[in-house]
């Protein structure tokens, strides 16, 4: 997916735009669900994402990495942690 420069091009600038697999889609939109207003979710979001054939132990892996990802990035910015210049730049850091 990320050789894909287009598509990463899409998911930055606005992921509902982007050409997503059905199931690639309702895993976005589970995350930022969870992510902006996690005080709505519900079963059907769950439900939703087995229909896309997310198995359980799936939906707790997408579950889990979104809220590492918010507790983390809550934790940086409550501390004023300070990005480093290569995420200001856009870059990656070298390998």
């Amino acid at each position: 997916m990320l050789q894909n420069d287009r598509l990463v091009s899409d998911l930055e600038e606005d992921y509902a735009r982007a050409d997503l697999s059905p199931r690639e889609r309702a895993i976005l939109d589970y995350a930022v669900k969870l992510t902006l207003s996690p005080s709505t979710m519900s079963e059907g979001d769950v439900h939703a994402l087995r229909e896309v054939g997310l198995t359980d132990a799936a939906i707790l892996d997408a579950c889990q990495v979104t809220s590492y990802y918010n507790y983390v990035n809550r934790l940086a910015d409550g501390l004023g942690v300070e990005l480093e210049d290569h995420w200001e730049q856009g870059g990656q850091a070298d390998s």
